[in-house]
C-alpha cells in the first residue's frame, strides 16, 4: 500500500506547457535510484521490470530512477545496444569509493549506496526523502534534448569533491534479443541513459550550465527525460537529484 501511495504522488501533469517549464527541487532530498544492468545478463530482466514500476512518472519529486547499461557482458554473444563503457567505468568508480571488491549486475544504488532492490523501497526510500536537501537543483528544458541546469549548495557544504551530472534517459525501449544468455527474449526497458555529461563544481558553491545532447536516430523525445544530480565523487553520496521531461 505504501508503494502504491508513492506511485500516485509521482504521476506528472500531462500538459505540454508543464513539460517545457523549469522544474525545481524542494527542501528535501530526492532519492536517486540507479540500476546497473545489461541485456547480456540473464538475471537482469527482473530488475529491469522492477525499475519500470516507475515508468508512469519520469518527473517524480520523490524518486529519480535511472538505468545504466554496462558493456562488460557484451562478450557473451549479444552486444547491448544501450551499453556504454562510460557507464561501466562509473559503476567501477562507485564500487571503489564504497570499498566493494567487484561490480555486478543487476545492481541498484539508492542515493549513491548499494541497495537490495528485491526488498522493495520501504524505509530506506523514506529515509533519503526525509533528509533536508544539501543542494538545490533547477532544470530549465529548452527545445529538444537541451537544458540549462543550475545547482546551488546550501551553506556549509564543501564543493571541492562535488560534480553536477546531467543525463538524458528514454522510456519504452524494446529489444528482441537474438544471442547470449537472453536469446529469444523480448526485453523492455525504461529510464535508460542514452547520454551522460558532467561538470565539477570546483571551489564554487553554485554552477549554471547549458547541456546539449546530440540526438540519435532511435531517440523519441516524447519518451525522454533530463536527469540532474549532484554527487560527491570521493564518497559517492548523492546530495540531490531531479528529473524533467524533455520539451519536444
Amino acid at each position: 500500500m505504501r508503494i502504491a501511495w508513492f506511485l500516485l504522488l509521482m504521476i506528472p501533469a500531462a500538459s505540454s506547457a508543464a513539460e517545457c517549464s523549469p522544474v525545481r527541487s524542494g527542501p528535501h532530498t530526492n532519492a536517486l535510484v540507479e540500476l546497473y544492468t545489461s541485456e547480456g545478463c540473464d538475471s537482469c530482466p527482473p530488475a529491469d521490470r522492477w525499475l519500470s514500476a516507475f515508468a508512469a512518472s519520469p518527473g517524480s519529486k520523490l524518486a529519480v530512477p535511472i538505468a545504466f547499461h554496462v558493456d562488460y557482458w557484451d562478450y557473451l554473444g549479444w552486444k547491448d545496444p544501450y551499453a556504454d563503457l562510460r557507464y561501466s567505468e562509473r559503476q567501477r568508480t562507485l564500487a571503489r569509493v564504497s570499498g566493494a571488491r567487484a561490480v555486478f549486475t543487476p545492481q541498484v544504488m539508492l542515493a549513491g549506496r548499494d541497495f537490495s532492490w528485491r526488498g522493495g523501497l520501504g524505509k530506506a526510500f523514506e529515509a533519503v526523502n526525509a533528509k533536508p536537501s544539501a543542494a538545490r537543483l533547477e532544470i530549465a528544458p529548452g527545445k529538444g534534448p537541451v537544458a540549462r541546469v543550475t545547482a546551488a549548495l546550501d551553506g556549509g557544504v564543501r564543493s571541492e569533491d562535488l560534480a553536477l551530472f546531467v543525463a538524458i534517459t528514454q522510456n519504452g525501449l524494446v529489444t528482441q534479443v537474438k544471442a547470449g544468455e537472453n536469446r529469444g527474449a523480448t526485453l523492455r526497458h525504461d529510464f535508460v541513459v542514452r547520454d551522460l555529461k558532467s561538470q565539477r563544481l570546483g571551489s564554487a558553491n553554485s554552477v549554471e550550465a547549458r547541456f546539449d545532447f546530440t540526438p540519435r536516430l532511435d531517440w523519441q523525445l516524447e519518451r525522454m527525460a533530463l536527469v540532474a544530480f549532484v554527487q560527491n565523487t570521493r564518497t559517492g553520496e548523492v546530495l540531490q537529484a531531479l528529473s524533467a521531461p524533455v520539451c519536444p
